[in-house]
């Protein structure tokens, strides 16, 4: 008996020689299982467990027994390690089965070595998720703090405590914003960029660009199959993906130049950036302004005057970007919360602007001064988007708390001004609403309940009809910018919208609901793109994210 039992174990040590890793790892989970289970035991106040069967008074003859079996174990032992070591230097004595076992076992292991399996799973342990850009601005480096000696109290010097007086309480009652800023002073600002060095002029080439001799918009109205293979043709490259600004994006536009792509972006705290794709200036083409101290919440290029860019801030300033004089002029002006505006004039010089209060004000830039023509309250509690319709620029649309409403400018009254016509059925607030960019037969809105919806306007009627109703989550949290979806320019019935789905992307959908496209790019999209812009005249569409990207998708 005790030399098959030392065979056994011998063949037992053998084959765990020959075992790689996952099959000493099986055959632990295999012997776990057939372990048996261990004995309850009870113990006794006085420490020692015991049994729970009552021991039987050992005899005598108990002992005998017991020293018979010690000493059977101890010749086992010893004939274990004389078989090991006969058995040692190869296979001997083992069953055709138990060669088979180990030949299965050399097989797999040389099996696994030419795949390079291992070699596999450590590079895949390696990737990681593909960094962002790092083209347009850089981030400066931090300063070197200076090391101060260790602060030790008065008690541990050894000195007396000084006698200090409480500075007086402030009167009145204090309102602490954690956006409080210094607001910038009224009046024109100088067009200097803060990523170049102090006194730099502003390139050349940028002039050029703003003053180039645009053509009149080419209304591209293609059928939904010629516009869907347009759409696939658009690629981005890494070139295409620069930082912009330094915060996150709440706006951004095209410059309507078509020999380059020129495009501008606001930030969180006040910034403009603009970029020229491929530009050979400082920081890939990249110039920082700061005009602002609050969220660019809106901008726009004028049409009439392609060297102006409009902006718009939470701060309460409205400002125009004139890179001819090289200034921020001052248009208009008030406290704080300015939220939307748009051209009220196919000359752009009369504005419709919208605060965070439920107003809207009529904004002559002809006249002097930065202030309004006219500021009428509206019944809503706050106003989210302005936006004019493109042929008949009386009307203009208003996207309120829960129901978008169409006000006629020449019937505006100071308070309760009556909606030539309202667009019903959102549930929740409404993020903006705006027309079809060649007719304005229809709205397009984008809710926080889920759902993006055309409405029909072609007449102004009480209640213009729902025409389509689109699910969308619209859930971006506190961290992102809200999504918005916007008209491509160039086609009546198609817009684009970000997106909250993974693989990240931009969508672009028809008025009837369908998906034309999904803008993808494992290596150069991998953020959520919440701001969206089509380009005027070429295919070419940018998307904002949270830091301050834009990305590029072209033909």
């Amino acid at each position: 008996m005790a030399t098959r039992r030392s065979k056994r174990n011998a063949v037992v040590k053998v084959e765990k020689l020959e075992m790689t890793p996952v099959d000493l790892e099986a055959e632990v989970r295999r012997s776990s299982r057939n372990a048996l289970a261990p004995k309850r035991l009870s113990y006794s106040p006085g420490g020692n467990p015991t049994p729970q069967k009552k021991k039987k008074t050992e005899t005598a003859e108990d002992k005998n027994i017991q020293n018979n079996v010690k000493k059977e174990e101890e010749e086992e032992e010893e004939d274990d390690s004389s078989d090991v070591e006969q058995t040692s230097g190869g296979y001997g004595g083992l069953s055709e089965y138990e060669l088979e076992r180990l030949e299965n076992i050399r097989k797999n292991q040389e099996f696994l070595t030419s795949i390079n399996l291992l070699q596999a799973t450590e590079e895949l342990k390696q990737l990681t998720r593909p960094k962002p850009s790092q083209r347009g601005l850089v981030r400066s480096q931090a300063a070197v703090k200076e090391v101060l000696p260790a602060r030790k109290s008065l008690r541990l010097q050894n000195k007396e405590a000084e006698d200090l007086t409480l500075p007086p309480e402030p009167k009145g009652n204090l309102v602490y914003d954690q956006f409080t800023r210094l607001k910038k002073p009224p009046g024109s600002l100088p067009m200097e960029p803060i990523n170049t060095e102090e006194g730099s002029k502003l390139p050349s080439q940028l002039l050029e660009l703003f003053s180039e001799d645009l053509n009149e918009e080419k209304k591209m109205d293609l059928s939904l199959k010629g516009y869907q293979s347009a759409l696939k043709k658009m690629r981005i490259t890494e070139d295409q993906v620069a930082k912009v600004v330094k915060d996150r994006i709440f706006s951004a536009a095209f410059h309507p130049c078509t020999s380059s792509l020129l495009m501008a972006a606001g930030d969180k705290w006040g910034k403009v950036g603009l970029w020229k794709m491929g530009g050979g200036w400082d920081d890939d083409g990249v110039l920082l302004f700061e005009p602002h101290t609050r969220p660019v919440g809106c901008m726009a290029f004028s049409t009439a005057h392609p060297t102006h860019l409009l902006s718009l801030s939470y701060d309460g300033s409205l400002r125009c970007m004139d890179v001819e004089k090289a200034v921020f002029d001052d248009v208009y002006d008030i406290d704080d919360g300015l939220k939307s505006f748009d051209f009220l004039s196919h000359d752009c010089s009369t504005l419709v602007v919208g605060n965070w209060y439920g107003e809207v004000s009529i904004v002559d830039r002809r006249t002097p001064g930065n202030s309004h023509e006219s500021l009428h309250s509206l019944d809503s509690k706050i106003v989210r988007c302005v936006n004019v319709h493109p042929l008949q620029k009386q009307y203009f649309a208003v996207a309120e708390s829960h129901v978008v409403s169409i006000y006629d400018s020449r019937c505006l009254k100071k308070t309760k001004s009556q909606a030539v016509s309202q667009l019903h059925g959102h549930s929740k607030s409404i993020s903006s609403a705006y027309f079809s960019p060649h007719t304005g037969n229809r709205v397009l809105t984008t809710c926080l309940d889920d759902h993006l919806r055309i409405y029909d306007t072609s007449e102004m009627t009480s209640k213009c009809p729902l025409m389509k109703s689109i699910r969308h989550d619209m859930q971006t949290g506190r961290w992102l910018s809200k999504l918005s979806a916007v008209w491509d320019p160039k086609q009546e019935d198609c817009f684009v919208v970000g997106s909250m789905g993974r693989p990240r992307r931009m969508q672009v959908f028809s008025e009837n609901g369908q998906l034309q496209h999904s803008f993808m790019d494992a290596e150069n999209l991998n953020t959520v793109l919440s701001v969206t812009a089509f380009h005027p005249t070429r295919n070419a569409l940018l998307g904002g994210n949270a830091s301050g990207r834009l990305h590029v998708f072209s033909d």
